[in-house]
């Protein structure tokens, strides 16, 4: 509905001789708009018109991002406004307050952002999946380490919901919150049994996530990317081709380390038993029926440094076959990657 509003005031700025598209938000004034916004603090003007209230928070995001930022005393004003939005059961209308929040938080005092934080604690804790994933992604960007600890609790059991949209929120929010701050990184890696539990979710998007998650908080940890790896390229546990592309590209810096570290002569294939476990899960996923997965492990061979041209030559047949391929994006992905290889091995390329 509010898309459509926005298509027709779009289209009658547009000139029949000319067809040149004017924003219909090309000619607001920050005044007129914190004018406006004062029918937030009006209960019965957000009841009977969520629409206006979600035109208006659109109007006061497009200055934002197009450098007309609100002042501090504005935004802090908006912001106490935008709060009392809650009040509403519209769900287009929420939506438009979560967004409003995550993009004016770092501008307002940290006193006020501190208000909205029950509100969203108590759609956290609601039963509409929708308004729980949300408030969970907007907590990750207004909360520091204490209110964290407060609300961990939930965000942990967030994290293995049974729905996925919840789930996955809760994993971005985990892996926003890791990269915030070292206070927040040490709470976060007290979830760990609950994000391993998420790489088993029917979801291929969920998967995908923890993966990320899982591999963010081992980062520093080589033996634990080493077990991780290990793992689930031997477990077959991932279904998501998404979360598979991951794997692969974790085994692939894990080998090059190896070979990098001195670890490895001659063919990987007579190497020691961890980067020859790695080159085999890399080789067996060219035969995945996914050709995003069939890529990156034909990418990630061709990358192995110093690699033998019995160590390349599965990668190369497949991309060979890629070359063929309908879609102009894998055929320009093959070719880059056969470029590569080139450069170092030119004949094992040239039947290509």
């Amino acid at each position: 509905g509010m898309l459509r509003e926005v298509q027709d005031l779009a289209d009658k700025f547009k000139t029949e001789e000319e067809e040149v598209y004017i924003s219909p938000y090309a000619h607001l004034e920050k005044a007129a708009v914190l004018q406006e916004a004062r029918v937030f603090h009006d209960p019965t003007g957000v009841r009977e018109n969520p629409r206006k209230c979600c035109t208006v928070i659109a109007q006061l995001l497009h200055l934002q991002n197009t450098g007309q930022r609100l002042s501090g005393a504005e935004a802090t004003e908006v912001f106490f406004g935008v709060t009392k939005l809650f009040m509403s059961d519209d769900a287009s209308l929420r939506r438009m307050v979560y967004l409003f929040i995550k993009d004016v938080a770092e501008t307002c005092d940290p006193d006020d952002v501190i208000i909205v934080t029950s509100c969203l604690t108590k759609d956290m804790t609601c039963d509409v999946d929708l308004y729980r994933a949300n408030a969970l992604r907007v907590l990750a960007r207004i909360v520091d380490s204490a209110m964290l600890g407060a609300i961990e609790r939930y965000v942990k059991q967030a994290v293995v919901d049974s729905s996925p949209q919840v789930s996955s929120a809760a994993l971005l929010s985990a892996v926003h919150l890791f990269q915030s701050s070292p206070d927040c990184a040490a709470v976060v890696k007290r979830w760990i049994t609950e994000t391993q539990e998420a790489t088993s979710s029917p979801s291929e998007m969920v998967q995908f996530h923890a993966m990320q998650l899982l591999y963010q908080i081992k980062a520093h940890d080589r033996l634990g990317i080493s077990k991780l790896v290990a793992q689930y390229s031997q477990r077959n546990s991932l279904k998501s081709p998404l979360a598979i592309v991951l794997l692969v590209r974790y085994t692939s810096k894990l080998l090059n380390d190896e070979i990098q570290g001195g670890h490895v002569s001659g063919s990987i294939q007579s190497a020691s038993s961890v980067t020859k476990a790695g080159y085999q899960f890399l080789e067996a996923s060219l035969r995945h029926k996914s050709e995003m997965v069939v890529y990156e492990a034909a990418k990630a061979i061709c990358s192995i440094p110093q690699a033998e041209p019995q160590d390349l030559n599965p990668a190369i047949s497949v991309l060979q076959l890629f070359l063929s391929s309908s879609k102009p994006a894998v055929r320009f992905a093959s070719i880059r990657t056969l470029a590569f290889v080139a450069v170092t091995h030119p004949r094992l390329v040239s039947k290509c």
